[in-house]
């Protein structure tokens, strides 16, 4: 799904129809309140955004999704750039920054990288919350083994840190391991740096 917001009515109908053109979804808008209305899907998605808006600006709208946590990759377009723009848009992790007039093919060579960057986010943010859910079903002494155990401790270690038998740390292990889906201690550090729980020995 490719947004647009420009308050020209003759671009908003010339993009609608060359994104329609190569096969996206595409939906117009005048303003950026007018998006901000719209519950967006969830979908690959990306944001064509001109600069110079009335009412709230282009650069002014990216800060406002940033503080409400929605993670658009934004493509700018300008009739008036200027290099102190770019770079902070830039830094605010806009995707391009095209000055109108601007070739078609480069637009949509934009798209198609935001389309692609916004594809491996969902795919990053789905991967950690079923993480999360995983971690989540681990009883506390599940959690205390699987911190020990991407520290790098034995199972011997760890018994004789938390005053268990070298047995009960094998089950424990062994449950914790089924549950994080984990099919070796390297896996398991990998989930454990994602979720942001990391060794603590």
């Amino acid at each position: 799904m490719v947004f647009v917001v420009d308050d020209d009515l003759s671009l908003r109908e010339a993009l609608d129809s060359l994104f329609r053109s190569v096969g996206l979804r595409v939906e117009s808008y005048a303003s950026a309140p007018e998006l901000l209305r719209r519950a967006l899907p969830d979908v690959p998605s990306c944001l064509v955004l001109d600069v110079r808006l009335p009412g709230l600006n282009g650069l002014e709208f990216q800060s406002q999704l940033q503080r409400a946590d929605i993670h658009l990759p934004i493509i700018f377009m300008t009739g008036h750039g200027d290099i102190p723009m770019t770079v902070r848009a830039m830094k605010a992790g806009a995707i391009d920054f095209l000055a109108k007039p601007f070739r078609e093919e480069d637009l949509l060579d934009a798209v198609s990288a935001a389309l692609a960057r916004d594809e491996v986010r969902r795919r990053n943010d789905r991967w950690l919350s079923e993480l999360r859910e995983r971690y989540a079903t681990l009883t506390a002494r599940e959690r205390e083994v699987l911190h020990f155990v991407t520290a790098g401790m034995l199972n011997k270690q760890i018994a004789a840190r938390i005053g268990l038998s070298e047995i009960t740390v094998k089950i424990h292990r062994g449950h914790m391991m089924k549950k994080m889906e984990a099919g070796s201690v390297a896996d398991l550090v990998k989930m454990s740096e994602q979720l942001g729980v990391g060794a603590d020995a």
